[in-house]
């Protein structure tokens, strides 16, 4: 079994002093490929550093989340616009918004998820999306700019079924992560994971954040890792009554048709 995960965030400081261990431990799970998610323009570079190397296994995206789209500028468009050029950066994101902490003016948000849309656009590259209780709103700025775009996911998605619904319609890629296995907060998507069409359906982490709250045993460390990525996996096919070994391949090859990432060496 190969399967990729579409978002770590392995340039995060709990993975400093561990980092290849990590990666190891992924790989002998069963996680043949990793896209490293940049949130920052700092991070992107070290997910693009972190990438190149381990070439044709890890790869990464370029972008600024929408908690610091206060920080957007124009050097840091250009910054992210250069990095997004590099060949082992796969995608543009993680762009979008989010209204449930508002870390950033709403304003600046929608301004730097519309020039994150443009880089994307331009470069001909997938964007990888951001939405948290902001569903109007972005569907407002993604609508008019869909036709420029390509590939397109929206990342970790724990919306309703009309929110999933009107996401499928604009064609996007679907990104599920632990949050399934979250009996509190996840309960509905182990029916909406069953509407999502195979061949739009990925994979993720987001570690170390949303480590499954079923694992057993539990971890003594809180921290999420790319090799718990074959638990979701588990939890998605239990949720839509078919064999594990089928869902793998299947995300598998949509996740490298979505990013055109080829086989391992």
């Amino acid at each position: 079994m190969q399967l990729i995960d579409i978002g770590a965030n392995l340039s995060h400081d709990s993975f400093r002093r561990d980092l290849d261990a990590v990666i190891e431990r992924a790989q002998a799970a069963g996680v043949a490929q990793i896209v490293i998610t940049g949130a920052s323009e700092e991070e992107s570079a070290l997910a693009s550093e972190i990438a190149r190397t381990r070439p044709g296994v890890l790869f990464a995206t370029a972008g600024l989340h929408p908690h610091l789209a206060r920080d957007w500028c124009a050097a840091t468009e250009r910054a992210i616009r250069t990095l997004a050029s590099r060949p082992e950066v796969v995608a543009v994101g993680e762009a979008g918004l989010d209204f449930n902490r508002d870390f950033s003016p709403r304003e600046q948000q929608a301004h730097a998820f519309e020039a994150q849309l443009e880089i994307a656009a331009d470069l001909g590259l997938p964007v990888f999306m951001h939405e948290r209780d902001a569903y109007e709103k972005f569907v407002d700025i993604l609508r008019p700019r869909r036709k420029r775009l390509g590939n397109a996911v929206i990342h970790c998605f724990t919306g309703t079924a009309n929110e999933l619904d009107a996401y499928l319609d604009l064609d996007l890629h679907i990104g599920v992560t632990g949050w399934i296995c979250d009996e509190r907060r996840g309960q509905h998507l182990r029916e909406l994971v069953t509407r999502i069409p195979l061949n739009r359906l990925m994979l993720e982490t987001d570690a170390p954040y949303l480590l499954p709250r079923d694992l057993k045993p539990k971890p003594k460390s809180r921290r999420n890792e790319p090799m718990h990525l074959p638990h979701i996996l588990e939890s998605v096919a239990r949720c839509r009554k078919m064999p594990v070994q089928e869902l793998a391949d299947a995300t598998t090859e949509t996740s490298r048709r979505f990013f055109g990432i080829p086989n391992p060496p």
